[in-house]
């Protein structure tokens, strides 16, 4: 199994939609933290399947409209964003394109 390690940026995405779905529902963004933490735990062991979208690697969150965004090296898994896929593709670029 190989280290995942979710850098900055990736975990202020994790905790702005955390934040979000907490003001929808109070409980859902804990709900939506905890499905994501689930699926970045997967890729300890199903790191690189996944098809590149926008230079990186891109996994589906199992439970929400997310993308999570990731590099794959020798000796970690590296996520550069956990981005809403609803809405323009172009805002997703960007929001990568600094990362």
């Amino acid at each position: 199994m190989r280290p995942v390690v979710v850098l900055a940026e990736a975990a202020e995405d994790i905790e702005a939609a955390r934040e979000f779905y907490d003001s929808v529902e109070v409980g859902l963004g804990n709900y939506f933290a905890d499905s994501i933490i689930t699926d970045l735990e997967s890729l300890a062991l199903f790191h690189g399947v996944h098809a590149k979208h926008f230079r990186f690697h891109r996994m589906l969150a199992s439970r929400f409209p997310f993308g999570i965004y990731y590099e794959d090296s020798n000796e970690e898994t590296r996520i550069f964003g956990v981005l809403d896929l609803r809405g323009d593709p172009s805002r997703i670029r960007t929001a990568l394109s600094g990362r």
